[in-house]
């Protein structure tokens, strides 16, 4: 199977997989407002370390470099979700605004190819404690598009965003048991 078909079908599992919760809340010709709320098998704490080491669930698909252990994060006011590329190279995806450990991220900028539009995007992920596990969402809002248009890469985007955080969850859960708990 040619390697476009593979990542075709996968992308179309990626959706199957999708938290039902997943959706388009807004798109317009400049802009687009996506998430997603899922529960997460795992304390806030284990969700907030995996969260922050995006090397560990980020696809490698969507990076510049092809592979998500190039990808950092600094969970810190003015920290970076960056990316070394080859040779001295690096990318900045979106800067921290506001990092409390265990409860919120929030990062502005923009992601992949919006990066060439003068588009002013934030994510915001909160977590919040839920019996046993945590109740995680997700959402990334977006304006300012020129050349692209927000109804029309509305829906692409949110496919890639719920496959990543569809990653992070799973990647939070399965190493829940070895997260430090908050005292």
């Amino acid at each position: 199977m040619p390697r476009r078909s593979i990542r075709l079908a996968q992308a179309a599992l990626a959706l199957l997989a999708a938290p039902a919760a997943a959706e388009v809340r807004s798109a317009d010709d400049a802009g687009f407002d996506v998430g997603a709320s899922e529960t997460v098998a795992a304390e806030p704490d284990a969700v907030w370390s995996a969260l922050i080491a995006p090397s560990r669930w980020w696809d490698s698909e969507h990076t510049w470099s092809g592979k998500a252990s190039n990808l950092s994060l600094s969970p810190r006011g003015g920290g970076c979700f960056c990316e070394r590329l080859a040779r001295g190279g690096s990318v900045e995806h979106m800067r921290v605004i506001r990092a409390e450990p265990g409860r919120m991220l929030v990062m502005i900028g923009a992601l992949g190819p919006l990066q060439s539009e003068p588009v002013n995007a934030v994510l915001t992920v909160t977590l919040e404690a839920k019996g046993t596990g945590t109740t995680l969402t997700w959402r990334y809002a977006a304006s300012g598009l020129r050349g692209m248009k927000g109804d029309a890469i509305a829906e692409p985007v949110n496919a890639v965003m719920t496959a990543q955080f569809a990653s992070l969850v799973r990647t939070a859960a399965s190493r829940s048991e070895v997260a430090p708990r908050r005292r």
